[in-house]
């Protein structure tokens, strides 16, 4: 299969990359820095912000194989603080990138696959894209776009043979969570005195997570699939409950339950 994945520098990106070369697939992958490459993997230099680098990057993959068979939303990043602190031009980057940079692409990669008449289109979203996380508020937003957005160009698109997939992580130990830019000023711990603890168990969470090579190989196996299902949670077991309790709880519960996990 021809795969082309958006941002492949580190993390979930990269790992899926190797694995699916791995596989034996055809793996495009876009980057907007330097990075050692991956031995048989194609890199593109893009950036989703623009829509002019999403086209070109989509002919280019066009140009040289005729198809992709798989499209992989990956590109994103992530802002902290709480929402009332959280400057707008950060707030508008969150959106830009993690949705509408999702966006761009798939208006570039939708019509080849609705000519095709076949392709399989995976979004990463979250678990936070499932339930508003405090003090990650926008970044809960930009996944939660994605959500709805799949949602309804999954039945757009069925009448196609195209399918659309979302991804919901849990806790991974990536590159992340040293990239999340974090509004530590007086003003914002001075109004939100439990705000740079609730970070600290956060950040924590994450590190000693899962590793990228494990949603790597869910991935490997989804795209394999004729009939792949609409979500997939890749999480731990804990992670995966609080899905589950969040669909079956009163609200005002689930809100309780995350309250006293973020101490708030």
């Amino acid at each position: 299969m021809v795969i082309l994945i958006t941002g492949i520098t580190s993390g979930f990106g990269r790992a899926m990359a190797s694995r699916l070369q791995a596989d034996g697939h055809k793996v495009y992958g876009t980057h907007r820095k330097d990075c050692e490459p991956i031995p048989g993997v194609t890199y593109i230099k893009a950036d989703v912000r623009d829509p002019e680098s999403a086209d070109a990057t989509v002919k280019a993959v066009l140009d040289a194989e005729g198809r992709i068979d798989v499209f992989i939303s990956n590109a994103g990043m992530g802002i902290g603080g709480p929402l009332e602190f959280t400057p707008f031009e950060d707030a508008q980057m969150q959106m830009d990138v993690n949705f509408m940079g999702m966006v761009r692409f798939l208006n570039a990669v939708v019509p080849v696959m609705r000519a095709q008449r076949h392709g399989h289109i995976i979004c990463i979203s979250s678990i936070g894209g499932l339930m508003g996380l405090p003090y990650q508020g926008m970044y809960s937003a930009s996944k939660f776009a994605i959500e709805g957005y799949c949602e309804a160009l999954r039945l757009e698109l069925r009448q196609f043979g195209i399918h659309v997939t979302t991804i919901n992580p849990g806790d991974f130990f990536t590159g992340f969570t040293a990239a999340r830019s974090k509004n530590l000023t007086a003003d914002a711990m001075a109004a939100y005195p439990g705000y740079a603890d609730s970070m600290k168990d956060i950040e924590s969470d994450e590190r000693s997570g899962l590793q990228p090579d494990h949603l790597a190989r869910k991935i490997s196996g989804i795209v394999r699939k004729r009939h792949p299902r609409n979500r997939y949670i890749i999480a731990t077991t804990v992670q995966k409950a609080s899905v589950l309790l969040k669909a079956i709880l009163p609200s005002k519960w689930f809100d309780c339950i995350l309250a006293s996990y973020y101490k708030l």
